[in-house]
């Protein structure tokens, strides 16, 4: 029993050492090397994994198939997920040693957000905002936009509703404790999510809600959706930011990140009033605009059913 014990404690011990030894390398890795490094990884699992190598193939057909998108680049396609794994890791190490945290490219993201805010609430005073990332590019980066966004509203503290398990590399918590996650993934808060989210929205007059979600990714839990047209065909999308923006008069402030050659960049959507009947049309528009534009650097990209799935709840 006591060998088992020491066996045990020297396994964690390596693997705590491997970790630790990756996440400083990652975090030195020049952010211009990334999607090349992301390739070769993917070309290489590729050669004996199934699953990473009809997960890319199932992003490219999807795209060209489905979406009929057209030619898609391959080595853009193909290894979307490796490349978001490896962004996630890059930010998550390079925040938690203070290496590369002031990253330019995504403090204009946030300045050119809060810019837009400022002007709507400029125009319309008190009137609550629900910042939505599309899925794009790397989760970490969103939130490190949504951090930035927090201080240059000068904000305490933002709320997120996230789907995003916690803690994957490490403690999400002490790297942006001034996030409050609002999560999806748990049995122990789901249950009055929505109300928690509206209550964010009302005391800091800003909530972040990923409205983009496809209705599989929340299988598990299925969820209300609303029928609207993506790509000429009727789709389902979330309800949940129209259930809550709408009784309060919300405006929707949809954004995407992009990444080519080690540079983020953001493109901001216009504002949409989620009370308008046309709402959540509108927000399908953004969707099939950001499908369009940026395929290739899309989280979601590649599930057969997409925007089709539809769960009565």
């Amino acid at each position: 029993m006591g060998l088992s014990r020491a066996f045990r404690a020297v396994a964690y011990a390596i693997r705590r050492t491997r970790g630790r030894m990756f996440g400083a390398l990652i975090a030195r890795v020049p952010l211009r090397a990334i999607e090349p490094l992301a390739i070769v990884m993917w070309c290489v699992r590729s050669l004996y994994d199934a699953k990473t190598r009809s997960s890319g193939l199932e992003r490219r057909e999807v795209g060209r198939e489905v979406l009929k998108l057209g030619e898609l680049r391959n080595w853009s396609v193909l290894p979307g997920r490796t490349l978001e794994h490896l962004l996630d890791q890059r930010l998550h190490f390079g925040r938690q040693r203070d290496r590369a945290e002031a990253l330019p490219d995504l403090q204009r993201a946030a300045s050119v957000l809060a810019r837009t805010i400022n002007e709507m609430r400029a125009d319309t005073p008190g009137r609550p905002v629900v910042v939505s990332p599309f899925h794009y590019v790397s989760q970490y980066a969103n939130i490190s936009v949504v951090d930035e966004l927090r201080k240059q509203l000068g904000l305490a503290s933002i709320g997120v509703v996230s789907g995003v398990p916690r803690d994957i590399y490490g403690s999400d918590e002490a790297l942006i404790p001034n996030i409050e996650i609002l999560h999806t993934y748990s049995e122990t808060n789901r249950t009055g999510l929505g109300l928690r989210a509206a209550r964010s929205l009302r005391r800091h007059g800003v909530v972040v809600l990923f409205a983009d979600a496809p209705p599989f990714a929340l299988s598990g839990y299925p969820m209300e959706t609303v029928g609207v047209s993506i790509f000429g065909r009727p789709a389902r999308i979330h309800n949940g930011v129209f259930r809550m923006g709408a009784p309060l008069d919300a405006v929707m402030l949809p954004f995407y990140l992009r990444f080519e050659n080690g540079r983020f960049s953001a493109v901001v959507l216009d504002p949409i009033e989620l009370a308008a009947s046309n709402a959540p049309q509108r927000v399908a528009a953004c969707i099939e605009h950001a499908l369009m534009d940026n395929y290739a650097r899309s989280l979601i990209a590649g599930h057969p059913s997409m925007y089709a799935f539809s769960p009565s709840r």
